[in-house]
């Protein structure tokens, strides 16, 4: 009896009826129910099941929302040994769930969904509220295995942990950070979340199902084949030119002449380390390469390298390859070019592209290279078996459980609400942070700023932020955040200046110190410094060369110290916003992961390969905190190079590094870009031209054709980047100022002025944007799929994307190119914004690109309201609104408005004009005001344009309007 009186009270604590549970049973029946039942723990947030077998000792649920449940997996008796997350602020539900269990699963419902754990592996599978199977971890496909990590303070014991996904047929993945690789869907591809200058992860895969990931897990991770990427011969049969096992033949050319022929297995110059691979007779200093100029594009004489033989796989499939490159290099595969990039050398990234290849048959390769005191090498991998490859897998080198949070939705815009639930809101830009941004690498004096200044004031270009980049300290004094008095001898002067011409200006601050600095010392003193850098001699690349490293942000009190001398010798001065330079952090672009792991620690939060990604989130979580204190009611505004999961809740924009001027990386900013948006981060920008030039660009005998070139890049980059969250322009020379690119009165000049003028007549449309980011966790630069999910071509569309509700964005990424093909996505009308003429969608059309105009779109029921020309976004805040109705379909749009610097919006000060478009009836309604804030106009002229193929174009956002009213808070019709 008393067995049977514990069963119950065990089911009653399950939320299930005993009598199910526990029915009479035959006494070795009733021992077996008991040790079932013991496998399962009601916690208060949700459940913890003990499976009889597979490598998680304890799998706990928590339920976090009604959408959202935690999974923790770990090979450990209990789960004391878990720290806390970096990423997740949010608690545990607590409430609002059942546990159930029926035969050899536990179920953990909420109204929304279910999670099911099996008793005997704990599997999870997540089902929607009508029981469909959203996701489901693999049978048998959970992985935890020891893990040792040693560093300056020893070895350290952690697990290396995957888990596999089963996945739909037609399932499409986003999201996973910013990645230069050109891809939308990355089903199928292999995506390794390590923070690099142009490269930055963030652990939060989407679905074209619904639902998201966020994995947890702050390590170096990748998301497809778990297996590093090997050197050609490791899993390839490598022959010469002549057909000879061993290698490919290379031949080292100088000055255009053979000087050397020898037989490499490998194409391996990829880092320092590896420069001790030159032949003999090819180095002027150890680890140097001798070489002069960039011969092939220039006409200098220099070193060239190539690689020819042939390549033999054992398996037959899809293989991939993985390009890791700087300078310029060509690959040819079975003939055919399949590479051919230019990188700057101090900045070398990867470039992946796949071949299908048959076990046992030779395929030729050739590889060519200008060195340039750059790096290369050619990696490879043969295809996972079919069962693996089909799976979707999230593989981490150091952790401590298998640990993530499943997000469903309706959409994915509750998905990413979902997430931003998880990690924190995003934080609301100043209003301003939405103009135009110039920028350079970079303003030497005090004069060059304002000079800057004045010359947008005096061409009537409207602008509202100068950025002052690196290198204003002296020389010597990196991290004084001090100015070298000759070049800025009155640097708070030159804001105040700014600012009295309505221009915000932004101060680059990096984590990086000299150890001759008094703040290196103050940071060494607590032990918040990374000292290895120095230790082992590193310089970087300053004058002499000059010995540095970095902070420790995960050191409390050194990140509070951090933010304390930046408040003392740079806050006072009144600088808008903070450029977070260098955070990834980049103790040297070209360090083999070990070194540089070694290097980035120990931290206080334990060896650096485990909190390896999440370097900027910390930093910037330290500066935030700070300027909320030391200005409680102006907004902050961050700038990072690099960013990690809970990134928006910083007030922070993530920029795409020092990507250059080339159109094939021209194209690749767009998909990095949406995928930043569809990883939960709304605020994203890039460096509009490329940031480091090809010579060919930067000499004084510039060919005709060069220039043209230039030219036509910046013009469609530009064109681009009206379009995107942040608009802002920066590189090195040549210069990026509007009148540097091109003189006045030349075509793209006034193409030029023409898309900044555009981009500050829809700043109504574009702060609202920016608002609903925070208001209802937007996304402003939208992959196809949040709004045509079933539209599965649009899934797979990679250069193009939605700017808002309205706007469908085709950037032209080709040399010379007047038209590209445009997909409209299915399910709506579409309207030619430079022509006017309407299209049906579920179609691709050649849509026209003159060199002065982007394709671009608008969705049939949209409204887009436009405000008057101004020079800058505090000016005519209460001037003139017109809405662009475009007819076709039912709409609606909630205008929005507040102080635009304040954190007013926090406490409910801020305004909405609710506008709904009645299609069938042709009614347009302004709803009542909703809400108000200090200096709210009374009331705004409300100008009405109906747009339905006729009349004149979208693009002559002056044409007469159809109708007029005064809007004084109150609800109005018009009818059309």
């Amino acid at each position: 009896m008393r067995q049977l009186l514990m069963g119950a009270a065990m089911a009653l604590a399950l939320g299930v009826p005993a009598g199910v549970l526990f029915a009479p049973a035959p006494a070795a029946a009733v021992v077996q129910a008991q040790a079932e039942e013991a496998s399962v723990e009601r916690t208060a947030t949700g459940v913890i099941v003990t499976p009889s077998e597979g490598p998680a000792r304890r799998v706990r649920l928590r339920v976090m929302g009604p959408r959202i449940i935690h999974v923790t997996a770990t090979p450990e008796a209990d789960f004391a040994n878990l720290p806390d997350s970096l990423m997740v602020t949010a608690e545990p539900a607590g409430a609002g769930f059942e546990v159930t269990t029926r035969g050899g699963h536990v179920f953990v419902s909420t109204p929304e969904m279910t999670a099911e754990v099996s008793r005997a592996t704990g599997r999870v599978r997540f089902l929607d509220a009508a029981g469909e199977v959203m996701l489901a971890e693999r049978e048998g496909g959970r992985e935890i295995s020891p893990f040792m990590v040693e560093d300056q303070d020893g070895v350290h014991s952690f697990h290396s942990v995957r888990q596999l996904f089963d996945a739909a047929p037609d399932e499409a993945i986003y999201g996973l950070g910013q990645h230069q690789q050109g891809l939308m869907n990355q089903r199928g591809a292999d995506v390794e979340l390590t923070q690099h200058n142009i490269d930055s992860g963030v652990p939060f895969m989407t679905s074209s199902r619904g639902y998201g990931v966020l994995w947890e897990n702050n390590s170096l991770t990748r998301f497809g084949d778990p297996r590093e990427y090997g050197m050609l011969d490791q899993r390839l049969i490598v022959r010469d030119s002549e057909g000879n096992f061993g290698g490919l033949t290379a031949s080292y050319f100088q000055d255009g002449e053979l000087a050397l022929s020898r037989i490499e297995n490998q194409i391996n110059y990829e880092f320092i380390r590896d420069h001790q691979r030159w032949p003999p007779g090819f180095k002027v200093q150890p680890g140097q390469p001798a070489q002069v100029g960039d011969m092939g594009r220039s006409g200098q004489p220099g070193v060239t390298v190539s690689w020819e033989g042939t390549i033999e796989p054992t398996v037959s499939g899809e293989h991939k390859f993985r390009l890791y490159a700087s300078s310029y290099v060509k690959v040819w595969v079975d003939g055919e070019l399949v590479m051919d990039r230019w990188r700057q050398n101090w900045n070398p990234w990867n470039h992946d592209f796949q071949i299908q290849m048959e076990a046992g048959r030779r395929v030729p390769i050739r590889v060519e290279w200008l060195p340039n005191d750059g790096y290369l090498a050619l990696r490879h991998l043969d295809p996972l078996p079919a069962e693996q490859d089909e799976a979707l897998s999230l593989w981490s080198e150091v952790g401590h459980a298998v640990d993530y949070y499943f997000v469903g939705g309706e959409d994915l815009d509750q998905v990413i609400a979902g997430y931003r639930d998880l990690t924190g809101d995003a934080v609301m830009m100043p209003r301003w942070a939405y103009g135009f941004w110039q920028s350079r690498q970079r303003y030497n004096t005090q004069d060059e700023v304002l000079a800057v200044a004045e010359g947008y004031r005096s061409r009537n270009l409207p602008i509202d932020n100068i950025v002052q980049d690196w290198f204003y300290w002296p020389e010597n004094a990196w991290g004084s955040h001090e100015f070298e008095a000759s070049r800025f001898p009155d640097p708070g002067g030159m804001v105040d200046q700014l600012h009295d011409q309505n221009i915000n200006i932004m101060i680059s601050v990096w984590p990086k110190f000299y150890p001759t600095t008094e703040h290196y010392r103050e940071l060494e003193a607590i032990g918040g410094m990374y000292t290895r850098n120095v230790e082992v001699g590193a310089r970087d690349w300053v004058g002499p060369g000059y010995a540095n490293s970095f902070y420790d942000p995960y050191h409390e009190e050194a990140r509070a110290l951090y933010w304390r001398q930046i408040r003392e010798h740079l806050h006072g001065l009144g600088f808008d916003g903070w450029w977070l330079d260098s955070v990834e952090p980049d103790m040297h672009s070209n360090l083999d992961r070990r070194e540089r792991t070694l290097r980035m620690g120990p931290t206080a939060a334990g060896p650096a390969a485990l909190v390896f990604n999440s370097y900027p989130l910390v930093n910037a979580e330290g500066v935030y905190e700070g300027l909320r204190e030391a200005q409680p009611d102006r907004r902050a505004y961050i700038l990072t190079r690099a960013a990690w999961g809970g990134l928006q809740r910083t007030a922070s924009t993530l920029w795409s590094g020092d990507v250059v001027p080339r159109w094939d990386d021209l194209r690749e900013q767009i998909s990095a870009g949406v995928q930043v948006g569809l990883s939960g981060i709304p605020n994203w920008t890039h460096d509009i031209g490329g940031f480091s030039v090809e010579t060919r660009y930067t000499t004084e005998d510039i060919t005709p054709e060069d220039q043209a070139e230039w030219r036509e890049l910046n013009l469609r980059w530009f064109q681009f980047g009206a379009f995107t969250p942040i608009f802002r322009s920066h590189g090195e020379f040549p210069y990026r100022e509007i009148w540097e690119i091109a003189p006045e009165g030349t075509e793209v000049y006034g193409a030029l002025s023409d898309y900044l003028r555009l981009r500050y007549r829809l700043m109504p449309y574009i702060y609202t944007l920016g608002a609903e980011a925070y208001h209802r966790d937007g996304t402003i630069m939208r992959g196809l799929v949040m709004d045509f999910p079933d539209d599965e071509r649009a899934r797979e569309v990679n250069d193009q994307y939605m700017f808002g509700p309205a706007f469908l964005v085709a950037p032209v990424h080709v040399h010379h190119a007047r038209s590209r093909e445009v997909w409209l996505p299915q399910g709506a009308d579409w309207y030619d914004f430079n022509s006017g003429a309407r299209h049906t969608g579920g179609q691709a059309i050649t849509a026209e690109a003159p060199l002065a105009r982007m394709p671009l779109f608008v969705r049939a029921g949209s409204i887009v309201p436009t405000g008057p020309a101004i020079q800058h976004t505090a000016e005519a805040l209460d001037g003139p609104i017109t809405l662009n109705v475009y007819v076709g379909a039912d709409g609606a749009f909630d205008l929005y408005q507040d102080e635009g610097t304040t954190y007013g919006y926090e406490r409910g000060a801020f305004a909405t004009m609710p506008i709904a478009w009645d299609d069938d009836a042709g009614v347009l309604t302004l709803g009542a005001r909703q809400g108000d804030y200090p200096g709210m106009p009374a009331s705004r002229t409300v100008h009405v344009r109906f747009i339905d193929g006729t009349g004149e174009a979208p693009w002559t956002v002056d044409a007469a309007p159809q109708q007029t009213v005064e809007y004084a808070g109150q609800a109005l019709t018009i009818r059309r």
